[in-house]
């Protein structure tokens, strides 16, 4: 039978027979909370009038134990008497017996849940917004209302006072449809005990490693190891309130692939997290960048091409005071060429976000997770959010931003969730095979008679995945890096005229005087590109530069420039010929730059950079990739 054994530290269960007496139970006891020592007693009622005495000779059958009955456990302070609410014990404890040298002079003693949650939450780095939000109060505040407020303006009533940030009445008002996450947390941490119970953990859809009991899956499988059903529940808060686009030259700089060669594109964002002052303690993702991975694309597929360079690329943003923040993908169809317009595609009637793309967002989430203080693990969730430049109903580009739940991430996450073949607005729950056991996993909808039922996911709806996150340009545009007349070109686009070379470096570095240094370097694929090239990378050297361009430091940029590495790319530079190399703007995208013409030398020749012997009528080098 089951015995409950409450005590000041939680509830443990403990296994014993009718037959056992009460030593035993006493022995047993012990090590289910793993104590020091047998200083404690154990009671039949909470008042502490009827003990259970330890003896040898009582069985638990003579005191009238039955199974799922409770018993309450008491320590005993040094004189003997009991403590109601014991201090925690510490994490170590320093000792002098020579017996436990191997453990370097400690003596391992048990932490409790508690002990762990406090010690993580000293231990975890938010993120910087979160933690200018945790200083915040929070609350609404409300005027003073003529018609129903009494008093004067230093006092405040019911009409009047201020309300929490989670405020149904106030959300429904202001349409927010969702509450933000720190919200959410200031929800679970405002009773009596300020959240000191409050755990927030992923859930788990894999068996549990290491179970005595029976054989492996498939050959066995029991109540202990076996992960619990899950049923989905719509999530009622955000981890990013809104996504706002610095200036419209981001979004059309992304666009102009798609302009020209009518294929799909991907991206990913980098910005900073920001508070949102539109939503109670909100958060905001403000895009600065978009940098474009290596992709293959047609007009109605994109797939994301290992990156070698995505770690340069995540040094250099953090060195400018950014972070990766989201990925935006189009999906645009062609209505009218004359007028621009596009296909109204996805709305309520179709889908929003297919399958394929709420497991990428959701595995993308998962690569990007959120440090979070309540939860054991350090992180829960993510503030990674999802971008799709579609049409609406106006058949006008525009975008939509989106993040999964995180039930949906942990489903991803344990590979239980596939997309179905014809049907982009379902998934489906895997079924369980001898290689991986998947639970069932259930959700809510409306019957016929407008009843909750559960159903199995299979097929799942995605839309009940799905939190909608508003995407903004602000009124007026703001500027982390420069805007000039000639853009560098974009990385990993193979278009005729645009691509990303030492030749484009070459003729985009010429447009700018030495003044302008600063101005030429403020820009994201730039400093990508300086940093891996492949003839000379200065990534080792590049730091002071980021620097300059955070704190756009124009005397900073200027030293840097005068530098013995950059002295080197200077000189490769003016060697690589006049303004009649390939130019890199935004109008070689649309074709009106001026083109490559082969070059008609001798059939080989010799590069006077690297002296290598050149076999065939290029232009450029195929060693070193420098011009003739």
């Amino acid at each position: 039978m089951i015995i409950r054994v409450q005590s000041a530290d939680g509830t443990k269960r403990v296994e014993a027979k009718p037959t056992d007496s009460t030593k035993t139970f006493y022995e047993k006891v012990h090590d289910a909370f793993q104590l020091t020592s047998i200083t404690f007693s154990l009671y039949l009622t909470r008042d502490r009038k009827t003990e259970l005495v330890s003896s040898p000779r009582k069985t638990l059958k003579g005191c009238k134990l039955n199974h799922g009955d409770m018993v309450y456990l008491y320590k005993l302070d040094a004189g003997g008497g009991c403590k109601s609410t014991p201090p925690p014990p510490p994490f170590t404890a320093s000792t002098s017996n020579p017996s436990n040298s191997q453990n370097g002079g400690k003596v391992i003693v048990p932490v409790s849940t508690q002990q762990v949650a406090s010690s993580i939450k000293s231990m975890v780095e938010e993120n910087e917004v979160d933690q200018l939000l945790a200083k915040e109060v929070g609350l609404i505040d409300r005027k003073i209302n003529p018609q129903l407020c009494r008093h004067g303006n230093n006092s405040k009533c019911v009409h009047c006072i201020p309300l929490d940030p989670w405020d149904e009445g106030h959300l429904k008002e202001q349409n927010i449809k969702h509450i933000s996450f720190n919200s959410y947390l200031r929800k679970l941490t405002s009773g009596v005990d300020k959240g000191k119970f409050v755990v927030l953990d992923d859930i788990n859809c894999k068996i549990k490693m290491g179970c005595k009991d029976h054989p492996p899956w498939p050959k066995g499988i029991c109540s202990k190891c076996q992960p619990s059903a899950i049923t989905l529940n719509r999530q009622s808060y955000r981890h990013v309130d809104n996504v706002m686009f610095e200036n419209p030259n981001l979004v059309e700089r992304f666009l102009n692939y798609w302009r020209v060669t009518g294929h799909q594109r991907i991206g990913f964002l980098y910005g900073r997290y920001e508070p949102h002052l539109d939503v109670p303690l909100g958060i905001k993702a403000t895009v600065t960048a978009v940098y474009e991975p290596p992709q293959e694309g047609s007009r109605d597929h994109v797939k994301l091409l290992p990156d070698p360079k995505k770690e340069s690329v995540d040094d250099i943003a953090k060195g400018l005071g950014l972070t990766c923040v989201g990925w935006i993908f189009t999906d645009l169809v062609p209505l009218d060429s004359n007028n621009g317009t596009v296909r109204y595609l996805r709305h309520a009637d179709t889908y929003f976000l297919s399958a394929h793309e709420v497991i990428t967002a959701a595995h993308l989430q998962t690569l990007h997770p959120n440090p979070c203080r309540l939860s054991r693990e350090g992180r829960y969730g993510s503030k990674f959010v999802t971008v799709i430049v579609t049409g609406d109903k106006n058949n006008q580009v525009h975008m939509e931003g989106y993040q999964v739940s995180n039930q949906c991430q942990s489903v991803v996450r344990d590979k239980c969730l596939i997309p179905t073949k014809d049907a982009p607005e379902l998934a489906y729950i895997r079924e369980s095979s001898a290689e991986q056991y998947v639970p069932d996993v259930y959700f809510k909808e409306k019957d016929q008679y407008n009843n909750d039922v559960v159903r199995l996911g299979r097929p799942l709806p995605v839309e009940y995945l799905l939190l909608d996150c508003p995407v903004s340009t602000p009124n007026e545009p703001i500027y982390t890096f420069a805007v000039n007349e000639t853009n560098f070109p974009v990385a990993n686009r193979m278009v005729e005229g645009h691509l990303q070379d030492f030749n484009a470096l070459a003729t985009y570095l010429k447009k700018f005087g030495d003044e302008q240094f600063l101005e030429a370097v403020s820009d994201l694929h730039v400093l990508v590109y300086i940093a891996t090239m492949d003839m000379l990378p200065l990534r080792e050297y590049i730091e002071p530069l980021l620097e300059a361009v955070k704190k756009r430091d124009r005397a900073a940029a200027l030293e840097w420039k005068q530098s013995g590495h950059w002295a080197t790319v200077e000189q490769l530079v003016m060697a690589s010929g006049g303004e009649g190399a390939v130019a890199g703007g935004e109008s070689d995208v649309t074709g009106r730059g001026p083109s490559v013409q082969p070059s008609t030398s001798s059939t080989s020749w010799t590069c006077q950079h690297c002296t290598f012997i050149n076999q065939t009528a290029s232009e450029n080098c195929d060693m070193c990739h420098l011009p003739q």
